[in-house]
């Protein structure tokens, strides 16, 4: 990303840049892609399963959540205000038992206070594992 402010805000703010947490860090998630209109994550399904060698549930809630929170992060520095998550909701279509999952967060609605975004985690095969709905309140950055 450059310093330059970004073509689709009118205010001179820097877009942030995701650093991963200390979950997303032992989860395994690696960021591919950062923008105000998607970002896109991998994370293993090895180390993130249940009992039953299943893909987590917790997992996908956990990284979808962390997705989605990054995609309105991204949008609300835009506007020199930090995101702070209030609703999230997730529908389990199908699991998996190996390989990596792609998580992508797309915007639903950007607004000035609230944001909403979907979070779409699929298997390599592109097949939708789970499906996330999170909804951010944004702030004024405080220092």
């Amino acid at each position: 990303m450059s310093d330059a402010a970004p073509h689709h805000s009118p205010t001179e703010h820097e877009l942030w840049k995701i650093t991963l947490g200390e979950l997303d860090e032992k989860m395994g998630v690696r960021i591919l892609e950062e923008s105000v209109e998607r970002v896109v994550a991998t994370m293993p399904v090895e180390g993130n399963r249940q009992s039953f060698g299943l893909l987590h549930g917790g997992a996908s809630l956990a990284v979808g959540e962390a997705v989605g929170s990054w995609a309105a992060v991204i949008h609300a520095s835009t506007m020199g205000k930090m995101a702070v998550g209030i609703d999230v909701s997730a529908t389990h279509h199908r699991s998996a038992r190996e390989g990596q999952v792609t998580i992508t967060a797309t915007p639903i609605h950007l607004g000035g206070t609230l944001t909403t975004h979907e979070v779409l985690i699929t298997n390599e095969a592109g097949q939708r594992l789970c499906t996330l709905r999170i909804t951010n309140l944004l702030r004024k950055h405080k220092h």
